[in-house]
């Protein structure tokens, strides 16, 4: 099968990202045998300012017949690039690893956790108003919402069997009231699982106190973008973050930080978290389409920057001296190493 990637290079560091990326993804394609194009499309504010539209029609018809998307931080107008495309392909799921690595300044050695959040509804929906001089924003939670998200969540957690649903429900008793109860009916469903839930508060606070007893967290939107930054920092910097994008038939792979501007065109930045991202793509092809050369890629990928990372080969956000290119070459020549041997 020959998969049909489309690959957004972002605004900022988003294409220094994007290119070191892409040497992963040539070792992968070397050494596996795995059939893929990369398809370049545009987005972002670089977009908007040339063509007056930060997502063109071009670059949607091109997911739209696309296997996956990778892609890169855009700026300004994130909410008219990936917020449009998580409504439009309802990719309802967003799911954000926080893992301690090797060598990396990390609160714990021993941080593994999932942060499972709904992706499509929330305030993000912006329904915002203007009223008089007040502003108004409208959250929308809805019971099939709820009910998908809890599924995904329950169902990745029977890999770990621990799963914590993070709400206000104290306060916002209606709408963190529908998710905490949807996510409590779901948690009779799978007994193997042990269940809880957290105010958001206690679990920022508790990122911190204690992440190593954290595994699989389930949360509304706009709480789980809020966690997932502060876990990444957890483990050590935004710029070990990956992220995916999911849907029941399509999914968007990014890092879960911004562009980053003032350090853009200097060759500096981390580009783990495009690299992981990448990981988690050929994870989900190779579950979506039972490719078990996919799997094997996210598990090489994986290891090669566990590896490059023990080496000592760091990115100046971690303490080292290495620039986004010289990563992204060692990162694929790990690659190959691992190809190698399996």
């Amino acid at each position: 099968m020959k998969y049909k990637i489309a690959l957004i290079k972002g605004d900022g560091i988003g294409p220094e990202q994007s290119d070191a990326t892409l040497k992963v993804l040539s070792a992968i394609r070397e050494c596996l045998g795995i059939d893929f194009e990369i398809l370049d499309v545009e987005a972002g504010d670089a977009c908007l300012e040339r063509r007056g539209v930060a997502l063109p029609e071009d670059t949607i018809e091109v997911l739209k017949n696309s296997h996956a998307c990778l892609k890169g931080p855009v700026g300004e107008s994130a909410a008219e690039v990936i917020v449009r495309l998580r409504m439009m392909f309802d990719l309802y799921a967003n799911v954000r690893p926080a893992k301690s690595l090797p060598n990396v300044p990390a609160l714990r050695p021993d941080i593994d956790l999932i942060i499972v959040r709904e992706n499509t509804e929330g305030l993000y929906k912006g329904y915002e108003y203007e009223l008089d001089d007040a502003a108004i924003a409208i959250r929308i939670i809805t019971k099939k919402g709820c009910e998908r998200i809890a599924r995904y969540a329950f169902e990745l957690a029977r890999r770990r069997k621990k799963l914590v649903a993070v709400h206000k429900a104290n306060v916002m008793k209606i709408t963190c009231g529908l998710f905490a109860r949807t996510c409590r009916e779901f948690s009779k469903k799978y007994p193997d699982i042990e269940y809880s839930e957290m105010y958001v508060d206690a679990a920022a606070m508790n990122l911190i106190r204690k992440p190593h007893e954290f595994d699989v967290i389930v949360t509304t939107n706009m709480f789980g973008d809020i966690l997932s930054d502060e876990a990444a920092q957890v483990v050590g910097s935004l710029g070990l973050a990956p992220a995916a994008n999911i849907g029941d038939n399509f999914a968007i792979f990014e890092p879960v930080h911004g562009c980053a501007p003032d350090i853009a065109g200097k060759n500096i930045a981390n580009p783990t978290s495009m690299i992981l991202s990448s990981a988690m793509m050929f994870d989900w092809l190779g579950t979506k389409y039972d490719d078990k050369r996919c799997r094997e890629a996210a598990r090489i990928i994986e290891k090669a920057v566990e590896m490059v990372l023990r080496r000592g080969i760091l990115t100046p956000d971690l303490g080292g001296n290495a620039t986004t290119d010289q990563f992204g070459s060692a990162v694929a020549a790990a690659v190959r190493d691992f190809a190698g041997k399996t």
